[in-house]
């Protein structure tokens, strides 16, 4: 009996996940048959790969001497099927959602990168993509890499990209909207309310982050799926604000007004996360020509700080695991496909 990859993808899968359970959803296969494959792979390799309790899976060291080079085989091989289909295989990258920054982000990136092609998937939320980064499912993605209710796996790798400055946004008749900027202490009246973000956990702590710090009242109401329910949820906060990307587009009848924050202007810290044996060329150009972040200026409020290792105007606010990140990462500046890895809180 010899090898085959059909064990070989089984192994894989159980051995990055270390779950039969999610191994076999991964592979869209039953656990009795994802079993089948990895016992037959061990019988034609005559040795055991795993060590299986009730509780947990393991890997020998036959598993761990065997793992990388499986990997390199199972990415080789489905190289090899679309060479010789005459096709390139689309990176798959999740971007949050359209209308945020990521989108653009990837969009001006590839244009400027040949031999790159992606398919975006938006699942509007990084702990929401992160399952399907571990599994391979997506080639990347796009988040806050911080607050996510979960350690960091530690097959994941990530690093910084681009810093977004944060907005509020009134309806057209709110108390604030003909301001042609707001400060934290004008949010306090009416505070902060936004439509609940779901699975997006990083963007919720954000918030919270930002209203604790500041003393601005925080609520979260039934969540907004399109436009239409968006505006509505405007109409009934009152004196209230929402808070979204400067970046966003407005609609033409000029019933959504946007006014800078200030003293400080919150920044919202966007990284791309890969799956550590990801060897993907395209991928590998990918993470080469994707920006490095820089932070925006604004106005001046005084004393200066380190943001990110350099001395900027104290008018910008990160949350303090973002800063710590960007920090680490601009002193260390890696190469090419290297990242700054972190365990979140």
């Amino acid at each position: 009996m010899e090898p085959d990859l059909p064990g070989m993808r089984a192994f894989v899968a159980v051995a990055e996940e270390l779950h039969f359970g999610r191994a076999a959803a991964r592979l869209f296969l039953t656990q009795q048959a994802l079993s089948k494959r990895v016992r037959r792979l061990e019988d034609a390799l005559g040795a055991p790969l795993l060590e299986r309790t009730t509780r947990s899976v393991e890997l020998t060291a036959a598993g761990r001497r065997l793992l990388p080079l499986a990997v390199d085989a199972v990415a080789a091989f489905d190289a090899a099927v679309h060479a010789a289909r005459g096709t390139v295989r689309a990176l798959r990258v999740e971007v949050f959602a359209e209308r945020f920054t990521p989108l653009r982000v990837l969009r001006d990136t590839v244009a400027r990168t040949p031999g790159v092609r992606v398919d975006p998937s938006m699942r509007q939320g990084l702990a929401l993509a992160l399952p399907a980064v571990l599994g391979r499912e997506l080639d990347a993605a796009f988040g806050r890499v911080h607050d996510l209710g979960r350690p960091w796996p530690a097959d994941l790798l990530h690093r910084p990209v681009h810093l977004e400055p944060l907005h509020a946004y009134v309806l057209a008749g709110h108390p604030l909207a003909e301001r042609t900027a707001v400060r934290p202490a004008d949010l306090r009246d009416g505070g902060i309310a936004m439509p609940d973000p779901g699975g997006a956990e990083e963007w919720r702590g954000y918030l919270t982050r930002y209203c604790t710090e500041f003393g601005i009242p925080l609520r979260f109401t039934a969540p907004a799926v399109g436009a239409r329910d968006y505006d509505e949820h405007m109409r009934r906060e009152g004196r209230a604000v929402a808070v979204g990307e400067a970046g966003m587009d407005l609609p033409h009848d000029g019933r959504l007004r946007r006014l800078p924050i200030v003293d400080p202007t919150p920044l919202h810290l966007w990284s791309v996360t890969w799956h550590r044996s990801n060897r993907d060329p395209q991928l590998a150009a990918l993470l080469r020509a994707l920006p490095h972040p820089e932070v925006p200026g604004g106005r001046r409020s005084g004393s200066t700080v380190a943001v990110g290792g350099e001395g900027r105007p104290d008018d910008v606010w990160l949350p303090e695991p973002d800063r710590a990140e960007l920090a680490e990462y601009r002193t260390r500046r890696p190469g090419a496909g290297e990242a700054v890895t972190s365990t979140n809180p």
